[in-house]
């Protein structure tokens, strides 16, 4: 809109030319001079004053406003320390202060920039968030090499809500040395100089770093001196008698009593502060109390003191003459197991009773004796099974309190070494369990080949037949129990496949049914988009029977016998695993089979032992506990681990009327690649050789040697058998010749495969057999021979004897 520049004149002769007919008609009305003239003077009264109006009027204004600048904003936006920039609705970057372009450069906007992926994550959230709802945040963002962090928010602007008005705030990480420096520099070291403590922090190496105001008087007298870079050392001096006093005061000042304070641990590198172990001084003058005065009888440290203890990461208590605790800061109280309950009255009541003795006797002795420090182990009564150093010093100066301790929180540390002990302790039982299953396959292959052979002598009716069976059978499943303990131990053969999780639940499903009973109620549940997983699944079935069986008896044991069995299949990405923030789970995909049950939960103290190999309770009891053997959990532990996966167990709470139960989780890595379609495949018999042969046959154990000798004897082949790889290799040394070598794996001196690869630089084409009770993948992964075959022990006369008849025909075509 704008404004014509004559139509000021025009208006006023409008006016003028009214004024004039107005003041006649009043003249022949009133028949006098007076009225019209004073109303003519009215008038022009008024057009002056409109006319004065007119000329203040800027020229040239208009309603259209002029297109913004840039650069006002850029101006506007300035800050040392934050990154702002605005984008518009294209998501170009509009404008941006100099420290958004220092950290992003100049020509990218959000949320586009160089960071992680969870950071680019976060700022397309805080993007959509922003323009949906008006303003989004994204918390933490880190750069993508882990270099520099940052917090960013985003706010909708402008008239038509167009733009994006983004402020990134730089994070460093906090430096606890350096705050506790400032801390001095400033108003504390003036509170703790008002109260007759002077302060400095000192580095490593022995030279200043801040002090406070009081110190540098009294040091180099001057107060606003910073003394930084000097050697904390040359400031003081010491007596013949070791009293410390200030260098510049010399003997005219008063004694002071030195006290060290180590900020941070320098054996925890995650402790703050940790790669400097500065330390701060705290300097009193001896006998003089914090108000500077005489100390009274009586007297308590006071809260500027307590406060300064308060604030350090080291766990800190203080301690009267009497041994009665004064005050315990924060991590002290962690540490001694405390933290959220009144400080008890003495120390000693924080230990055992086997330490209270010397807990009270070291106490009172540094409390009224010489100030000196020492360091004493102790057991903490919260975890009397490990021992912790607790530190004792003599203070002086401090009213009341006469003792200082201090104590470091382990319980991350302990937390730790309970797991390292639990691996190692599993590992070594397993190694353990591994050998004794091995040694005791030796044992039952020498009783089942014994058995087949006493019974190619007997037929069915005979006396001995059925004792003969009897035997047979119970060695059978001696057997069973051997292949469990391998199982544990990871040393077991298995057969993996790439398969899907629901398709072996499903095939396991009907003998669920049976073995939980009518009472017991079974669900089960699947989740889409499950990836495949590569593992054998027979395994995982017996996995998932021994994980029912246990929930059954843990339901079974309650009043009524029943309950509720849920079995389900979860997918689990890498997203979902970082979230989790687990220590122990890799990142990665997963699916995972969860087995829940209502049986009441697993009692706390045996979490930690249910994978343990003949680990049970005589009642049964305790959710998902086993009875008998103790081998069914530390089956499934082997047969998941040996599988490449993860178990977890873990007690869930009772909710809307459902029961408490055990919850085991089974986590397996998501094989990536093609899923192979099942093939419909004949069997057909292997090829057999029934020719004869000579063979060469090692075996240590001399049972097993000779079963193996007469079965393979019976079936036609020539044996010449030795009982250690010496002889096996000098037998082929001397000339003989022979068509397959059966050889046990572990034997002492020379062992099996050592000796094959001797023989095979003698006969290149030899096949070998190897007996083993350990899993064929290990053994084919620690033996590198070609044309390799295997058979598991325990084995029967038949099998033996079908194995060496495969291994020759397929060698002979």
């Amino acid at each position: 809109m704008t404004i014509d520049a004559a139509a000021p004149s025009r208006l006023y002769a409008v006016l003028a030319g009214a004024a004039v007919v107005t003041a006649a008609a009043l003249w022949l009305a009133t028949g006098g001079i007076a009225a019209p003239l004073g109303f003519l003077g009215g008038v022009a009264v008024l057009l002056a004053g409109i006319a004065a109006l007119v000329r203040l009027r800027p020229a040239g204004r208009s309603d259209e406003l002029a297109p913004p600048d840039w650069s006002v904003t850029v101006a506007a936006i300035e800050r040392p320390r934050e990154g702002v920039a605005i984008v518009d609705r294209a998501n170009r970057l509009v404008c941006a202060n100099r420290t958004y372009t220092d950290w992003f450069g100049p020509g990218t906007a959000p949320p586009n920039l160089t960071l992680d992926r969870a950071g680019l994550e976060a700022l397309s959230r805080a993007v959509r968030e922003a323009w949906r709802e008006g303003a989004g945040e994204t918390g933490r963002i880190e750069s993508a090499d882990g270099s520099a962090a940052w917090s960013a928010r985003a706010e909708r602007a402008g008239r038509g809500d167009d733009y994006l008005v983004w402020r990134f705030e730089g994070l460093a990480d906090e430096d606890f040395v350096a705050d506790v420096a400032r801390s001095i520099a400033g108003t504390l070291g003036t509170l703790l100089s008002r109260s007759g403590v002077e302060a400095a922090v000192v580095s490593p190496d022995g030279l200043v770093r801040a002090a406070s105001g009081g110190f540098a008087l009294r040091a180099a007298g001057d107060a606003s001196a910073t003394l930084a870079g000097q050697d904390f050392a040359t400031l003081l001096r010491a007596d013949e008698r070791e009293r410390i006093y200030f260098a510049r005061e010399g003997r005219r000042g008063n004694p002071q009593t030195l006290i060290h304070v180590p900020l941070g641990d320098a054996t925890d590198p995650r402790a703050p502060g940790a790669d400097e172990s500065a330390g701060l001084m705290l300097l009193l003058d001896a006998g003089i109390g914090l108000g500077g005065a005489a100390e009274p009888a009586g007297g308590a440290a006071t809260p500027q003191l307590e406060a300064l203890l308060g604030a350090l990461p080291l766990g800190l208590a203080m301690t009267d003459r009497d041994g009665r605790m004064l005050f315990a800061n924060a991590p002290f109280r962690r540490a001694a197991g405390i933290e959220g309950i009144a400080l008890p009255q003495f120390p000693s009541d924080l230990v055992v009773r086997e330490d209270k003795a010397a807990i009270v006797d070291a106490v009172r002795r540094f409390g009224k004796g010489p100030a000196s420090s020492t360091d004493m182990a102790v057991r903490l009564r919260g975890s009397p099974d490990e021992p912790v150093s607790l530190g004792i010093a003599g203070v002086r100066g401090l009213g009341d309190a006469a003792t200082l301790l201090s104590l470091v929180d382990t319980t991350e540390e302990a937390r730790l070494k309970r797991q390292v002990a639990q691996a190692t302790k599993m590992q070594a039982v397993g190694q353990l369990a591994g050998g004794v299953a091995h040694d005791f396959n030796n044992v039952l292959t020498a009783v089942i080949g014994t058995c087949d052979l006493m019974l190619l002598r007997h037929t069915p009716g005979d006396s001995d037949y059925d004792d003969i069976n009897q035997i047979r059978a119970n060695s059978n499943r001696a057997a069973a129990l051997t292949r469990q303990l391998l199982a544990f131990s990871r040393q077991q053969t298995l057969r993996p496949e790439v398969l899907q999780l629901p398709d072996v639940v499903s095939e396991v499903s009907q003998l669920l049914k049976r073995l939980l009973g009518e009472k017991i109620e079974l669900k089960v549940h699947h989740d889409r988009e499950l990836g495949a997983v590569r593992a054998d699944p027979q395994q995982l079935e017996q996995v998932i029977v021994n994980l029912a069986a246990n929930a059954r008896d843990a339901m079974q044991s309650r009043g009524d016998g029943t309950g509720k069995l849920s079995i389900a299949t979860r997918r689990v990405t890498a997203r979902d695993v970082r979230k989790m923030g687990s220590e122990i789970l890799p990142e990665g995909d997963y699916t995972v089979l969860v087995v829940q049950d209502s049986g009441g939960g697993i009692p706390e103290e045996h979490l930690a032992k249910i994978f343990e190999p003949f680990f049970t309770t005589k009642e049964g009891r305790g959710g998902a506990m086993l009875g008998g053997t103790g081998l069914g959990l530390s089956t499934v532990y082997g047969i998941v681990k040996q599988s490449g996966g993860f178990i977890f167990a873990d007690n869930m709470p009772a909710t809307h009327g459902a029961r408490a139960g055990a919850r085991f989780s089974v986590y397996l890595p998501v094989h990536h690649g093609e899923v192979p379609r099942k093939a419909k495949v004949e069997a057909k018999p292997a090829a057999q050789w029934s020719g004869g042969g000579k063979l060469l046959l090692v075996e240590d154990e001399d049972m097993v040697r000779a079963v193996a000798e007469r079965a393979l004897v019976r079936a036609g082949y020539e044996v010449t058998a030795c009982s250690d790889g010496e002889d096996g290799l000098a037998a082929v040394a001397n000339g003989g010749t022979f068509d397959l070598v059966v050889s046990d794996v572990v034997m002492p001196g020379m062992d099996g495969p050592a000796m094959a690869k001797a023989i095979r630089r003698l006969h290149p084409d030899l096949p070998v057999l190897f007996m083993s009770g350990y899993a064929e993948e290990q053994l084919r992964r620690d033996i590198d021979i070609a044309d390799m075959h295997f058979i598991a022990k325990p084995f029967s006369v038949q099998d033996i004897s079908d194995k060496v008849g495969a291994v020759l025909g397929a060698a002979r075509g």
